[in-house]
């Protein structure tokens, strides 16, 4: 008996050590940003409008002896740094090839309803950047996603988030995306986000349509948040339209609406946004801005106004 356990650990070992990397690729990448930002929505605090971003993306991968593939990546960046957390977005992905893609993001990761919360084209922000954002689902450290592509034209996306200080309970969320048409995309996710608390659960639903036709991409989205809370519930609703005038200039124009339930003037007024996007790319560097003019932000009827952002960026 001791015999046969020693032969099938023994096959079980050789089985292992032939799933063997055959070559690892390593790259570093990086970037810096320096930004001027002017936000009057009457909802934002004064101080310095200037900002700088930099971040070095480190990038390691290999395939294995069974076809499959194993990259990590991390990235270091200066304000992350600064806060005393100096990488960011470190994941590990294993593509399985038919089996679809599983990834583990140990920081930085994004459920599959936070990834299609505003799916609007644009040229750079999206509209409500300066105020309140749509529901962004279950998210926290050390999470997974797994996406599987294998039907032409569907994607098949699910995330799992496990309970945490900021998530009371689990939380599993589906999604699906369809591009069987040329220029159509079409995308829907659902999920439920607890939270930090059993009688605060959030039920997310998302839905949105893109479709490209020359040099023109016209987006409509709608998502709804059903909350345990009373009068809490969320509905948001936004189109969008971009125009990519060659292949290093783009503009956009969108509007959006963030509609809470309830009656308070601070807290449940209708947020209204629209806003103008224009992109450029000289090869290394890229120049970007936004202004934006936003009623209600964050549903305080009191807070309305205009911003902009205005963002330079080189890559190397």
């Amino acid at each position: 008996m001791n015999n046969l356990k020693k032969i099938g650990l023994t096959a079980l070992a050789a089985s292992l050590v032939s799933v063997s990397a055959h070559a690892v690729d390593v790259s570093v990448t990086g970037g810096a940003s320096m930004s001027f930002t002017n936000n009057g929505t009457g909802d934002a605090t004064s101080g310095n409008e200037w900002s700088m971003n930099d971040t070095v993306n480190f990038a390691m991968g290999g395939e294995l002896d069974n076809g499959w593939t194993v990259n990590v990546g991390m990235g270091l960046d200066g304000s992350a740094t600064a806060a005393g957390a100096a990488f960011e977005d470190r994941t590990l992905t294993i593509g399985m090839g038919t089996l679809g893609t599983l990834a583990f993001n140990a920081q930085d990761g994004s459920s599959v309803v936070g990834a299609l919360d505003d799916k609007m084209p644009t040229a750079y922000e999206e509209t409500w950047f300066m105020g309140d954002g749509p529901g962004h689902g279950a998210a926290t450290t050390n999470m997974f996603n797994y996406n599987n592509n294998s039907v032409e034209g569907v994607n098949l996306m699910v995330s799992y988030t496990p309970d945490s200080a900021t998530e009371l309970e689990s939380s599993t969320e589906f999604g699906v995306q369809y591009t069987g048409i040329d220029g159509l995309t079409i995308g829907i996710a659902t999920g439920t986000d607890s939270g930090a608390g059993s009688t605060s659960e959030v039920e997310n639903n998302v839905m949105y349509i893109t479709y490209a036709y020359d040099a023109f991409t016209f987006g409509v989205q709608k998502n709804e948040s059903d909350s345990e809370v009373t009068n809490a519930d969320e509905e948001y609703d936004a189109y969008a339209v971009s125009y990519a005038v060659n292949d290093d200039l783009s503009v956009s124009y969108g509007s959006s609406e963030i509609d809470y339930e309830g009656t308070s003037t601070s807290t449940d007024a209708t947020q209204k946004a629209t806003a103008v996007s224009a992109s450029y790319t000289m090869g290394s560097m890229a120049f970007a801005a936004t202004r934006t003019d936003i009623d209600n932000d964050s549903g305080n009827s009191a807070h309305d106004g205009d911003g902009y952002e205005i963002n330079l960026v080189f890559s190397f």
